[in-house]
């Protein structure tokens, strides 16, 4: 009887007991920052118990986190060269393109420089752009070489001239122009979105903007690798190209 009444008790006590959680961490690009908790949402909903937390900066800062020994189980990176150091260093395996952007100019709202489009850029007194580490700030750098062929080969000198502040992801380079802090800046398309209230997009021309490439890889340190994998394959679902579209990315790979 003692020993059936011990065994009630013991079963008691572990209904008793919350459920334990399992947890998904995913480092990602701040520019994914909306798309990403939507798809977490999305994932938590179907994965009864499981919890997806999210890292979300620069892929540069990023990747530095995971080679310093920081836990990840995946990582999305704004561009492939992030994503290849994780890769060669063993830290990555089995990356695919899972969405595409490009970048364009924004200005505050009312465009109080005058900016009608890239060849008017060194006529902004204050400009913001991404350090060079960083994916915004280094497609920022082709687009000026590339702008120089066309407009000057000064342009980008020009450009550089007017430059108050770089930051370390492309949401503080947005931040800077809903501030009134910066008269221009260069950031992705999906980020205008984010603050249409409160700045203006102008396009760059096709021959001289660039495409941004967004990979997506499960970590070979994931403590969690099996919910690791259904996570990349929920981004990689036509459920999840349909999220990342509202958003206003491009579609990646076919694969």
């Amino acid at each position: 009887m003692r020993s059936l009444c011990a065994r009630l008790a013991g079963l008691l006590l572990a209904l008793a007991l919350p459920a334990r959680s399992e947890e998904v961490i995913v480092f990602a690009a701040a520019s994914l920052r909306e798309a990403f908790a939507l798809l977490g949402e999305r994932f938590e909903q179907s994965h009864p118990g499981t919890k997806v937390v999210f890292n979300f900066a620069g892929s540069q800062e990023l990747r530095t986190q995971i080679e310093n020994g920081a836990p990840a189980d995946v990582f999305a990176s704004a561009d492939q060269k992030h994503m290849k150091a994780l890769v060669d260093g063993r830290s990555a395996a089995g990356q695919k393109i899972f969405a595409r952007n490009e970048p364009v100019l924004v200005v505050p709202k009312g465009n109080p420089a005058g900016i009608r489009g890239l060849k008017d850029l060194p006529q902004a007194k204050r400009i913001v752009l991404g350090v060079p580490e960083v994916p915004i700030g280094a497609y920022s750098e082709r687009i000026l070489d590339a702008a120089s062929k066309q407009y000057g080969s000064d342009f980008r000198a020009k450009v550089e001239a007017r430059v108050v502040s770089r930051e370390l992801n492309v949401r503080q380079v947005l931040t800077k122009v809903t501030l009134g802090e910066a008269d221009a800046a260069i950031v992705y398309r999906t980020d205008t979105a984010t603050a249409k209230q409160n700045v203006e997009a102008i396009p760059i021309p096709a021959d001289l903007n660039v495409v941004a490439e967004y990979p997506i890889a499960v970590l070979t340190r994931a403590k969690h690798a099996a919910l690791a994998r259904q996570f990349v394959g929920a981004v990689l679902a036509p459920a999840g190209r349909y999220v990342l579209a509202l958003f206003g990315f491009r579609p990646g790979s076919s694969e």
